[in-house]
């Protein structure tokens, strides 16, 4: 194993343990080192696919805490979106977007950890009214996940007000990426992207994987829900600033 493919798995065990505590942030927060270790185009589907792997296990074993109602209605926003994300992906018409994205990623996240510093209640569960704006960021969320595979950080503004347990935050989130990036996977194997290049770095990365869903196992059974909710949302300010910075 190389020096750079070994670092490659640091990372994506780094990464892969808080996805697995909190149900996403591996693709945004592990893509940029992986991406200068490996190259963008191998880094991109190798994290796609390992990110897949994660959730999947997830939905499997965690199958009986998803919210599929909530999934659909995630699911539907973002399925709508998606096409386009990959459009602009494959047209390179991404820059501004990515930026404006993190920028408004950091605000919104010192805004709800300040809240939830200082306030002793959670904020009241979405409304039908309330949730029409949540609305407008899934499908941009669709959007960024068609372009980057990590429309997460806009999910995460709409599961984090109506998916309040845990392991149900987790569970759910975790079949949507299954969903989603299943379609991403099924457009790379057609298109034949999948080199056997690509197909050995990412089968050499798979035990750092395994690695990360163990330790990350362990804390998320240890976090009570308001430092869980405190953890989700100190990595949302952590994903965007890798996202400005990187």
């Amino acid at each position: 194993m190389s020096m750079s493919l070994f670092l490659a798995g640091l990372v994506v065990l780094v990464t892969h343990t808080l996805e697995a505590i909190t149900g996403f942030g591996c693709t945004v927060l592990g893509m940029p080192f992986v991406s200068a270790l490996l190259g963008v185009k191998t880094a991109v589907k190798s994290m796609t696919v390992l990110a897949w792997l994660l959730a999947l296990y997830f939905v499997i074993t965690k199958f009986k805490k998803i919210d599929f109602k909530q999934f659909g209605i995630i699911a539907f926003f973002m399925l709508l979106g998606m096409p386009i994300g990959m459009y602009l992906f494959r047209a390179q018409q991404n820059d501004s977007l990515f930026m404006m994205l993190a920028v408004f990623i950091v605000i919104v996240s010192v805004v709800q950890l300040y809240k939830l510093s200082t306030q002793k209640e959670e904020p009241p569960v979405l409304t039908k009214k309330g949730a029409i704006p949540y609305y407008l960021l899934l499908f941009i969320g669709g959007i960024v996940h068609g372009i980057f595979s990590s429309g997460g950080p806009l999910v995460v503004l709409y599961a984090s007000r109506t998916l309040r347990d845990k392991g149900t935050f987790r569970a759910t989130l975790c079949l949507l990426w299954t969903t989603l990036n299943t379609i991403i996977l099924s457009t790379y194997l057609i298109e034949g992207s999948f080199t056997k290049d690509v197909t050995i770095k990412t089968g050499i990365l798979i035990p750092f994987v395994l690695l990360g869903i163990f330790f990350g196992e362990k804390v998320h059974d240890k976090v009570d829900s308001r430092r869980f909710s405190l953890l989700v949302f100190a990595m949302l300010l952590i994903t965007g600033i890798f996202m400005l910075v990187f």
